[in-house]
Parts: C-alpha cells; structure tokens; sequence
C-alpha cells in the first residue's frame, strides 16, 4: 500500500462503470446476490476501504439508476460522491463519469463494477505503477491456444501468445492525461472499448501489472458461481 501521501500531489478519484445491459444474465447482474452482498456492492465497495481513494463516481443506465445508487450509497457511504448516467457505449459513460470528477484530482482510476473480486492489494499496485509511470492497467498473460477463423469459423491461422495480455480493470492514470486521451476521442469520434486504447492512441506508455488472482469479469451465471466459490476461499462470507 502506498503510504505516507507519496501517492498524490492532488486527490484521487475512482470512477466506477455500471451502465451494461446484462443481456446474457437476463437481469441486471450487478444486483445479484455474491456471498450475501450485491456484485456491485463487492466492486465500489474495494475502493470505499482503499485510504488512497478520496472520492467514487458511479456510471450507471437510467432504468438502473435508483437500484444501483441505493447499493452503491451502503457500500461506499463514505466516499460516493456523484452518481452519473452512462452513454451509449462504455467510453462515452466513462467521459460522463470523468466529468463528475473535480480538476483537483491528479490521478483517476476506472474500473468495471462487474470486477467484483477486485482487491486492495490490487488497487494498490495498480495505483503505485500508475504514479511513477503515469498510467497503469491491471491485466493477465494470454494462456491458451488461440486461433484466428474465417466468417464461417473455421480455423484459418494460428495467433502467437507470446506477448499477449488480456486487459483487466483497474486502469489508473494520471489524470491530465486520461483527460487529454477522452479529448482526443472525442474531437476523432472514435470508439475505444477501454482507457488504455485511449492513452496508446496519444501515444503514452503504458505499464501492465500482472493480476495473481482471478479479476474476471462477471458475465455468464458461471461466473457468478465462480466468483462464489473465490470469495469463500479468501474467507469471505
């Protein structure tokens, strides 16, 4: 953990993604139960204990919104600042969201709230490399076999994982410069699936902190019941 202030010249803000459809869970998926706690509740809930984090800015959809803030406001009641509604694509919800953040903050970071098993020791690694590089994504080596079809699907080529990484959240980045990326996305009206494609678009450097732990991202039912079986591991209940 980052100790002592050395983190921050200026505040730093998390802004917390909410605004997917959950069209494969057939409901909205941040409101199910994990361990007797909302998904959503798990994942705003990890920067509310992070002592480095001074303020939470939640993006969420319009229907969801009075479920989502009421979660939202149990688990991180110190530190929820602003709850924002998303646009239509994740990158355009996160420059709503990085507009509800103050010119004070120095440092942003983004996460998914559908990462419920994100950790502090996560964040905080995460955090530290982004303060001496500048920007910094959580991500896991590629560890399959990947192949590359046609659009029939069948197998055309194979793809070296070599080099290969599997983006995560948090992604933590000084805040000028994420600024200065979303500016530059949206003056080109391009789509960016997340903020690293952004930063690498203004050509900023990047750092990878490789994540030892499952931060997957909940989609299937599947993966609730992994995320189940994870948390018990580590105690929780």
């Amino acid at each position: 953990m980052v100790k002592g202030g050395s983190s921050k010249s200026g505040e730093v803000w998390a802004v917390i993604v909410a605004g997917g459809a959950s069209r494969r869970m057939g409901r909205n998926k941040l409101t199910l139960p994990l361990v007797g706690r909302p998904v959503l509740s798990w994942s705003i809930g990890a920067f509310n204990d992070c002592p480095e984090v001074d303020g939470i800015v939640l993006v969420c959809s319009s229907g969801a919104r009075d479920e989502l803030e009421e979660i939202a406001r149990v688990a991180a009641p110190q530190k929820l600042e602003a709850v924002v509604e998303g646009g239509a694509h994740r990158h355009l919800s996160v420059l709503e969201g990085m507009q509800a953040v103050p010119a004070s903050a120095s440092i942003i970071a983004v996460h998914d709230a559908a990462r419920p098993l994100v950790t502090l020791a996560m964040i905080d690694r995460c955090l530290a490399e982004a303060v001496r590089s500048g920007a910094a994504a959580c991500a896991r080596r590629v560890t399959d076999t990947l192949k590359r079809t046609n659009d029939e699907g069948f197998i055309i080529d194979s793809v070296d994982r070599q080099g290969l990484w599997a983006m995560e959240t948090p992604q933590i980045f000084r805040g000028e410069l994420l600024r200065q990326a979303y500016r530059e996305v949206v003056e080109s009206q391009s789509y960016v699936t997340d903020e690293t494609s952004a930063v690498q678009a203004v050509g900023a450097p990047i750092a990878l902190v490789e994540t030892a732990e499952w931060n997957g991202k909940i989609t299937f039912p599947a993966d609730l019941e992994l995320a189940e079986e994870i948390l018990r591991g580590r105690g929780q209940s």
